[in-house]
């Protein structure tokens, strides 16, 4: 487990930064603050956990705190006050040792320029903190190994860092942090010195990494677009020093808590962040072969639809049967429902996006079955209710790059349509 919890935690810099706290209180801002004081309200009194795996974003702009929250949590910056508890143990209580073992074992930090030393190799670089922490040499080369096969960088050991690009150099900071399998990685604007089509392959790759090991990862970031594709969670600072709301990016989106979250993602294109799981819902199936075709016709009149779903007995989708077929079935009296049911069904995930269902929705007449991993039938969207909520979106913000593509249908199609075996 690596749950953080974060309580009433602040930080001020400046010749005593204690003073602040009757200020704060009786509602000085932070500009009065600095001007009466010459000290820095960095961090205000922030409160929020960070689950067990997830991924945590902290974002806002440029002196908001969120550089100085993510190293008051393996403690390189000194909070002023507040506690900081990881899986209940208060990390502000740690002793010098146990701090610089949290470190080494629990808690690594990637951070934005790298920080490579350039006289050693790429397998040196990773296994440089091991080395520091007295591990041998053939068990840290093993596990440097490892963690450069992680990241994609397998075959450069023995480069130098002036032989990489800068995604590959970023790659062997990730490979040292996660050398050691830390519980939590800690990423302060870990991509953004990158260029973006380089940054949003290491999005991708985090993404591919983290669900493959499953940590527990506080990542910073300026970047709303990085933070919607990275977070499972959002936490946003305000030009205060406080929290502003704390929510999954679709709650961000779609329920801003102020204007100042509003103002932040007002430009976004919603469709491309609200996934089929926020509007799938439940839709009539039958079980094949023990149901037949009375049951798919009942199942159809009592929901008032025009298809029903079919599963078999472990939920695994096998298509969709219509109405009209069903009924030529049953005047046919043939028992083989089987012999009807459609494979051609448009299949999608839970974290499809809108944007991604629009050209499904356009050509297909059946709803668009969501599938968990196993291919089993968690829910459907109906191609009626992508497209209202697109003119929902298209209503609220004239988007008119989305309105195009919602009347010509030719959005950029990355959900495919999947034949399912019967």
């Amino acid at each position: 487990m690596a749950e953080i919890e974060i309580q009433d935690l602040y930080k001020g810099f400046g010749p005593n930064p204690k003073r602040v706290f009757p200020m704060l209180k009786n509602g000085k801002s932070r500009e009065e603050i600095l001007n009466e004081t010459g000290n820095t309200v960095a961090i205000n009194g922030v409160s929020f956990t960070i689950k067990n795996k997830e991924i945590c974003v902290v974002m806002g702009l440029s002196g908001s705190g969120k550089s100085t929250l993510i190293r008051c949590l393996n403690r390189l910056v000194e909070p002023t006050k507040g506690n900081i508890l990881l899986d209940g143990k208060d990390i502000m209580a740690m002793s010098k040792d146990e701090l610089l073992d949290m470190r080494r074992k629990t808690m690594s930090m990637v951070f934005q320029h790298f920080g490579l030393l350039p006289h050693r190799t790429v397998a040196a670089n990773v296994e440089f903190g091991m080395e520091v922490g007295g591990m041998e040499k053939p068990e840290r080369l093993k596990k440097a190994f490892d963690a450069l096969k992680v990241v994609g960088l397998q075959g450069y050991e023995n480069s130098y860092p002036h032989e990489l690009s800068g995604g590959m150099k970023q790659r062997v900071g990730l490979a040292r942090a996660l050398a050691n399998d830390p519980e939590i990685l800690l990423m302060d604007e870990a991509f953004s010195a990158l260029d973006p089509l380089i940054r949003a392959q290491m999005q991708d790759e985090l993404l591919e990494i983290q669900a493959k090991m499953h940590k527990t990862i506080v990542f910073i970031t300026h970047d709303l677009d990085e933070a919607l594709n990275l977070g499972d969670r959002i936490v946003m600072l305000g030009p205060d020093g406080k929290i502003r709301q704390i929510g999954t990016p679709e709650e961000i989106l779609t329920d801003p808590a102020d204007e100042y979250v509003e103002a932040f993602v007002k430009n976004v294109d919603r469709t491309k962040v609200i996934t089929a799981s926020s509007f799938m819902h439940h839709y009539p199936s039958i079980t094949v072969p023990r149901e037949g075709c009375s049951a798919a016709v009942r199942a159809m009149e009592k929901n008032g639809v025009s298809s029903v779903l079919a599963v078999d007995s472990n939920r695994v989708l096998k298509g969709v049967v219509s109405i009209d077929d069903a009924v030529k079935l049953r005047k046919q009296k043939e028992r083989d429902i089987c012999t009807i049911i459609k494979e051609d069904v448009y299949t999608t995930q839970r974290d499809t996006s809108m944007y991604d269902l629009l050209g499904a929705a356009m050509e297909t007449r059946y709803p668009i079955a969501v599938l968990d991993e196993q291919g089993r039938l968690v829910g459907a969207v109906g191609r009626a209710t992508i497209i209202a909520e697109v003119n929902n979106i298209i209503d609220d913000e004239a988007s008119p790059t989305v309105l195009s593509e919602v009347q010509n249908g030719d959005s950029d199609q990355s959900t495919e349509k999947e034949r399912v075996t019967s």
